[in-house]
């Protein structure tokens, strides 16, 4: 998931201190298909990045979450260029114009086939998410420093490229997203006692066969209770005609492979790079008890490096009022200059 809402107003917090019948596996399935989060550094990690960032005003790049696209982003978009402020969203491979909706998805819906039918993404994993982030942050870097933001599943991207490239990054922002790093993956993540209140658990997903590859969610099912339970994983105090809305903007399918991947954050790589979290303590879906695991576990990886951590009172598709969102990576954006 991990689509952006604008609308009426949630108030910045302060900083913070920091189924039924469903097998075990296929409960974890249906959570990741749903997933979709001032750093105190030392001395060295500080002058490591002084000099990549000395040059220009940061550029954004937003990373959506599972089953999203980058149209997701586009209040937070006009938010920041209202402000000046360069930032470009990306589609990861699979996504955006370049999704796949399978015709037994279409209306009249084939709700039979809808189990069985192929994807293509189901070939596409987390490197080749990696790879097309890398590509976008060696291009927008030779503007000046670059902040990597991150939603939702779209956090182990962020970790992925940090792997990669931390050289090209000025900041990593996770936007309630997954941030592994004692835990290898996602789905490790969701088997943890601070996930197990967590509505995605409630989010019934198609139940396709392992070999097809895909964790596949119908979001356009006319069942009231599926409709319930992704109210309350999304945003349980938005309007219902918001919610249907947001679902429309959704993709079925996500490839498998992303929630079980390895997506560690390396403390010789990722480490290097300074982060914020902005913890939404509203979130049902990434539970702040999850979150605050993941923060936990990134700042002992890297106790020199720990995590700047922001609390916002937002559900999980983050604050309603894009102001907020401004705001927030504006402060990320002045750190870097």
């Amino acid at each position: 998931m991990g689509n952006v809402s604008g609308g009426s107003d949630m108030k910045a917090m302060s900083d913070s201190v920091r189924t039924d019948g469903q097998s075990r596996r296929g409960v974890l399935k249906a959570a990741v298909a749903g997933a979709g989060a001032v750093a105190a550094v030392g001395a060295a990690t500080s002058a490591a990045h002084a000099k990549g960032s000395s040059r220009g005003a940061p550029t954004f790049v937003l990373v959506h979450g599972s089953g999203s696209n980058s149209y997701g982003w586009s209040p937070v978009l006009r938010e920041l260029g209202v402000r000046g402020h360069r930032a470009v969203a990306v589609d990861l491979p699979g996504h955006g114009a370049g999704a796949y909706f399978p015709l037994s998805y279409q209306t009249p819906q084939d709700l039979e086939r809808l189990r069985t039918e192929p994807s293509p993404i189901a070939g596409v994993t987390l490197a080749d998410f990696a790879a097309h982030v890398v590509d976008v942050v060696r291009a927008v870097r030779r503007n000046g420093p670059v902040v990597l933001v991150g939603q939702s599943l779209g956090g182990v991207t962020v970790n992925a490229v940090a792997n990669q490239v931390p050289e090209l990054i000025s900041h990593l922002v996770y936007a309630s997203a997954f941030c592994p790093t004692r835990h290898a993956s996602v789905m490790q993540l969701m088997t943890t006692p601070e996930a197990s209140t967590s509505s995605l658990f409630r989010l019934t997903a198609v139940q396709t066969p392992p070999e097809l590859g895909v964790n596949r969610v119908n979001w356009r099912s006319g069942d009231p209770a599926f409709f319930a339970a992704a109210k309350d994983a999304l945003g349980s105090d938005l309007p219902d005609a918001e919610v249907r809305a947001l679902l429309n903007t959704l993709e079925p399918d996500e490839s498998a492979a992303i929630g079980a991947a390895d997506a560690r954050g390396l403390p010789e790589k990722w480490g290097r790079v300074p982060r914020t979290f902005l913890r939404f303590t509203e979130d049902r879906s990434i539970p702040p008890a999850l979150q605050d695991l993941m923060i936990r576990e990134a700042d002992a990886t890297t106790p020199r490096n720990p995590f700047r951590v922001r609390s916002l009172a937002a559900p999980h598709i983050g604050p309603r009022d894009v102001a907020v969102w401004g705001d927030e990576l504006e402060q990320v954006a002045r750190m870097c200059r």
